[in-house]
């Protein structure tokens, strides 16, 4: 029976976790410094709004554990012997192990910003950031966020949640242009204006100032020289690999730790998954660090399968992505880059409300598709997927849309209206063939 130990109790590190346990009689050791329980990273704005408890964001009873006999063990790890296969913890105890796997997860990005290791200036992302963030809004007049994305408009949702007034410093000219092709990154923008947050485009943060008592007090933008009031500053522009105590140690580590398809490291029987992984055998479309939560997930199956010698090699998939800009979900499938390369074509339709849009990709060459970007409308994931992977005709997709549609029966379709479009485009004159019908989709499915 070997030991496995787990640096991180985040997603990746407890599936990883749950999979040696299904595979394996392995003693299974989880280390983490954060919390004693496995949480719902993407539920904390929803505890800071109060929709969930704490401990209605932990997916597993805390008698689980025992059960199923994996030690959680809160402690923080200061270093690595890898030649021992020995951890050192910050209160000086000692962990050896057979097979170790780092699942670290992230950091918010800080880019040197004066003031920014002030009181009252945190990122989003562990549940220490959440932690703060509650204990600065009480009697709060103002935040200001520093970054888009979607951990930005997360942050800024939650502040908006409690009437609390935000001001978000966004450098690109438009939210998330370098992720949404441009009509999309326009309907955002507009949306978040809409909802009475403070938008402030093409500008960069300058420095944070603070008070008598270490605490931030006021932001001062770099290119106007305006200084905005606030008791609290989130950065929010962007995670990186939380590898940073690792690079002297022997791990070979470029943006993050460098592993093969079988999320090995250089290190023996050393390996790496989620967020501070990085791909060197990188698969076609995909980028070699996804800080993604089912990625993560992914990771976290592979490796146990490969420490428990069942040799099985990291494939993510068809690139998904979901999440919700305020009142507006997200969903994307497969390629949709913000600027449109020469081999796609594209079909983008939206809605008179500002607030739903659908875009279709397609190759300009054979016609098959290869992604769908939407704002509002819902389709099924599995119908998108078997789309793109089997290189669907995007005639046969767009005549077929009503098995894609994920809303309830009584929700207006907007099918015959993207393929008038695609008429128009392409001088074609298709029709639709397919509504929407559960046993429709069944039947497609198992085709």
């Amino acid at each position: 029976m070997k030991h496995v130990v787990i640096i991180g109790n985040g997603i990746s590190g407890i599936t990883a976790a749950r999979w040696v346990r299904k595979l394996s009689d392995h003693k299974i050791t989880v280390v983490s410094s954060e919390t004693d329980h496995f949480f719902s990273r993407t539920a904390l704005m929803y505890i800071y709004m109060g929709h969930m408890r704490y401990e209605d964001t932990k997916p597993y009873e805390d008698w689980f554990w025992k059960k199923n006999r994996i030690d959680l063990m809160r402690e923080h790890i200061s270093d690595i012997d890898y030649a021992a296969k020995s951890l050192r913890c910050e209160s000086g105890k000692i962990i050896e192990y057979d097979k170790l796997v780092l699942a670290l997860g992230s950091k918010s990005n800080m880019f040197g910003w004066p003031g920014q290791d002030l009181k009252g200036v945190g990122g989003l992302y562990s549940y220490q950031d959440l932690e703060q963030m509650e204990a600065f809004s009480k009697d709060l007049k103002r935040a200001v966020i520093v970054g888009g994305g979607l951990i930005g408009i997360e942050m800024a949702e939650m502040f908006h949640a409690r009437d609390i007034p935000v001001t978000m410093i966004v450098r690109e000219e438009s939210y998330w242009n370098n992720i949404l092709p441009a009509d999309e990154s326009k309907m955002i923008s507009e949306h978040i204006l809409k909802n009475h947050i403070d938008l402030r485009l093409g500008v960069n943060l300058g420095e944070i100032k603070g008070d008598s008592h270490g605490a931030a007090k006021s932001v001062v933008i770099k290119e106007t020289g305006e200084e905005i009031s606030c008791g609290y500053v989130g950065l929010t522009a962007g995670v990186s690999p939380n590898v940073g105590w690792l690079k002297e140690s022997g791990l070979e580590i470029g943006r993050g730790i460098q592993v093969n398809k079988y999320l090995q490291t250089n290190q023996e029987d050393v390996f790496a998954i989620g967020d501070c992984a990085e791909q060197q055998d990188v698969v076609s479309g995909r980028r070699p660090i996804e800080a993604i939560w089912y990625t993560g997930r992914m990771m976290g199956e592979t490796v146990a399968y490969n420490i428990c010698d069942k040799q099985v090699a990291y494939d993510p998939g068809l690139w998904f992505n979901s999440a919700k800009f305020i009142d507006i979900e997200y969903q994307v499938y497969g390629e949709v880059p913000a600027k449109l390369p020469e081999h796609l074509k594209t079909i983008f339709w939206k809605h008179s409300d500002n607030e739903k849009s659908i875009r279709i990709n397609y190759h300009k060459d054979d016609y098959t598709i290869k992604g769908f970007n939407l704002f509002g409308i819902r389709y099924r994931h599995e119908v998108c997927e078997k789309w793109i992977l089997e290189n669907t005709h995007v005639e046969t997709v767009l005549q077929n849309l009503g098995m894609a549609n994920f809303d309830p029966e009584f929700y207006k379709e907007y099918d015959a209206e993207i393929i008038n479009i695609y008429n128009q485009a392409e001088g074609k004159n298709i029709t639709l063939k397919t509504k929407r019908g559960l046993s429709k989709v069944l039947s497609f499915l198992n085709s």
